[in-house]
Order: structure tokens, then sequence, then C-alpha cells
């Protein structure tokens, strides 16, 4: 996807938009119960979003331990490059912050996603908001 910005801050200055596309993925597409969705944790996170002009597109959480959490993408923009562009541009935070791994639970649905990106399932799969999931991680390396 051309001309597709990637900016990341806090939930002061992203939250509007961000706990917008969230609602509208997660809450209102996934039923996820608000209650799950609104964790209380998004003011320590780093967010980022995805943007194609002036329209976000889509959105990601990084929180302090290095979890990468709340990726989502409008529906009409997915399979479009912008998932996979957060990703990296979450990754890269998280390397310039010295993490030297990242983990998210992942929907098993996008499993073969995240692989591509890197990522190793590991464990059971369990039980998120009643979505079935599996823990990922993935290896930096942040060798100068």
């Amino acid at each position: 996807m051309t001309d597709l910005r990637v900016e990341s801050g806090s939930w002061d200055q992203l939250g509007e938009v961000a706990g917008a596309i969230r609602y509208q993925v997660f809450v209102i597409e996934q039923a996820v119960p608000e209650e799950e969705e609104w964790d209380g944790r998004d003011p320590e996170c780093l967010h980022l979003l995805a943007w194609q002009g002036d329209r976000a597109l889509g959105t990601a959480r990084l929180l302090p331990d290095g979890h990468i959490g709340r990726v989502a993408v409008h529906a009409e923009a997915r399979g479009l490059g912008v998932g996979a562009a957060l990703m990296r541009a979450t990754i890269n935070a998280a390397q310039q912050l010295g993490h030297t791994e990242v983990e998210l639970a992942a929907q098993t649905h996008a499993l073969a996603f995240y692989e591509q990106l890197g990522f190793h399932a590991w464990g059971e799969e369990f039980l998120d908001a009643g979505i079935p999931h599996r823990n990922m991680t993935l290896q930096l390396d942040n060798q100068d």
C-alpha cells in the first residue's frame, strides 16, 4: 500500500483514534466484552497508528514488558500490508527500547501472518475473550 505511514505516541496523543479502531474491530466485529478490551493498561503503553492520508487504518500497542497487543486493522484495509507495517514499526520500537524479544497472544486465524514476520508459536491454544489464541515470541537482534 503506497503512502502508508505509521505514527507512534502515548495514549494521550493517539488514544482517541486508536480506541475507535479497537472498538470497531474487537467490540463490534469480534464481540469482545468492553470490560476485557479496556484493561486499564493503555496509559503505560506505546501506541502506533497506521495512516493512509488522513485516514487511520490500524493500530497496535507495545507494553513496557515487550508484549505487543491490540493489533487491529479496519476490515476494508486487511490484506493490504497495513498489519505488517504496524508490526514492523512496533518491533522496531521494541528494539529501540532495548527489548531482546517481543511476545504476543495471536488469534489462531492470524498465526501464519505472525509467522511470516518471524514469530514462533509456543504452548497450548487458549481462549481469550472467547477467541482461540496461541502465544508467540520473536527474538530481536539488538546488536549494533
